[in-house]
């Protein structure tokens, strides 16, 4: 697999891409709470801002890019990343850059980040074969990990040794090293005839819904990350504020400590290669659930020096990473090898419209239970939350996947005969023989 040139332009340019967000995750935040003074429940609505657009825009997402070539979807995101993040270093060098101008970054990096995500989850399956899935999402997934040990750490430097334009100048950088790996990617793709009818957009959102509802491994998957995905976001929210001013963290410490989920995710990402295939997809599921969201229970019983403090941070975040990776990857894995290809982009739409979709009623939230019920308590609450993933997990069909991947499942019947309506169409037409058969974006 590391020998196809083209996998590894995308494991390059996906993994500049996750440390440009990864560190505008850390940066925007941290910018509102240390700089501008921002309360509960401005950061709450800010990150809710910035994850709007999983709500508003994954289903539209999902449809398009399984009728794109998936290496445009990726440079054109980049692109916009790169010129919205430098606009903005520019605007906050010259004394712009307040609430509302960071409102405004957040949704539309957000919103490109959508793009980026699904075109790449959809690109791998066209890039290696399906018993190769859980390799190369676990090397993407490292790549992850990756950005989760760097991205914080250097968010969260940067804006406080410099200044939040010159972190948001870092995140412009390394969405254009993405954008140069995956422009050179030259394995042509073939894709369906794109329609330019909009009914047809909506018939297509509506046969992604229809599979991944008609299936039980993913309906369950769409469960479990909704509760997770609400209560996580609702908890970091709660945390983001908790750690400076609670426990009296500087912006570089909080960065550090968030950076420790990178070092445990790599594990997972290692760990995600081998475990399935000894213990059973099923029981590494609910078990790295359990633990990875469990340990954050420990979070608001922490009191005292930086001293004490900080270690166990690191602790948590890395158990938290491990996990959490291990329940990426395989997830990822189960998901794809149940889609047919014409599938993948709506499958992967669909599960995040219905899971990270909850994350900006999850952060808005946590915002209200900080300003309500005090920090400590509303982390405590929060995290018990998160709980409810693995429990969904385990009491369905997918805690008793074997050691085997699933195998693909067929379109629902109204799927399978919308697609083979539209071949019909294409064949019957008078266009010339070759010309409706793929066309390449």
């Amino acid at each position: 697999m590391w020998r196809d040139r083209d996998f590894r332009r995308l494991w390059v340019g996906q993994t500049a891409s996750q440390l440009g967000e990864h560190t505008t995750l850390i940066v925007l935040p941290l910018f509102a709470v240390l700089t501008l003074n921002a309360g509960a429940g401005e950061l709450g609505v800010l990150r809710a801002v910035g994850q709007a657009p999983l709500l508003l825009l994954s289903l539209f997402v999902g449809a398009w890019v399984d009728r794109w070539r998936t290496r445009t979807v990726m440079v054109v995101t980049d692109a916009g990343r790169t010129l919205i993040l430098g606009a903005a270093a520019v605007a906050g060098l010259l004394g712009w850059l307040g609430l509302p101008a960071l409102l405004v970054v957040a949704f539309a990096v957000g919103a490109l980040s959508v793009f980026f995500d699904v075109a790449y989850q959809a690109s791998l399956v066209r890039l290696v074969k399906r018993d190769q899935l859980l390799q190369g999402n676990s090397a993407l997934e490292g790549s992850r990990s990756a950005a989760q040990i760097g991205g914080p750490a250097l968010g969260g430097a940067l804006v406080s040794l410099l200044s939040a334009p010159i972190a948001a100048a870092s995140s412009a950088v390394f969405f254009a090293l993405s954008l140069l790996s995956i422009r050179r990617i030259r394995r042509t793709e073939s894709i369906p005839e794109r329609s330019e009818r909009f009914p047809r957009v909506w018939r297509r959102i509506h046969e992604g819904l229809r599979f991944v509802v008609s299936d039980t491994s993913l309906r369950t998957v769409c469960l479990a990350s909704a509760a997770f995905q609400f209560s996580f976001s609702a908890m970091m929210t709660v945390y983001l504020l908790f750690l400076p001013r609670e426990l009296h963290l500087s912006g570089i410490t909080v960065g550090l400590a968030l950076a420790a989920m990178g070092p445990g995710a790599l594990l997972g990402s290692m760990l995600a290669a081998r475990l399935p295939s000894r213990f059973g997809y099923g029981t590494v599921l609910v078990s790295a659930a359990a633990l990875g969201d469990g340990v954050f229970l420990c979070v608001p019983a922490l009191h005292g020096s930086s001293a004490v403090t900080v270690p166990a941070l690191l602790a948590v975040n890395f158990v938290f990473g491990t996990g959490g990776q291990l329940v990426n990857v395989t997830v990822m894995a189960v998901r794809q090898a149940v889609t047919p290809d014409g599938m993948q982009g709506r499958a992967a739409a669909t599960i995040t419209f219905v899971g990270m979709g909850m994350t900006p009623l999850g952060s808005l939230l946590g915002g209200f239970l900080a300003m309500e019920w005090g920090l400590r308590t509303s982390l405590l609450v929060t995290a018990a939350g998160m709980m409810l993933s693995p429990v969904v997990m385990a009491m369905s069909p997918l805690a008793r996947l074997g050691r085997a991947l699933p195998a693909v499942q067929d379109a629902p019947p109204t799927v399978a005969r919308s697609e083979a309506h539209e071949t019909a169409a294409r064949e019957t037409s008078n266009c010339p023989p070759g010309d409706v058969e793929t066309r390449s974006h």
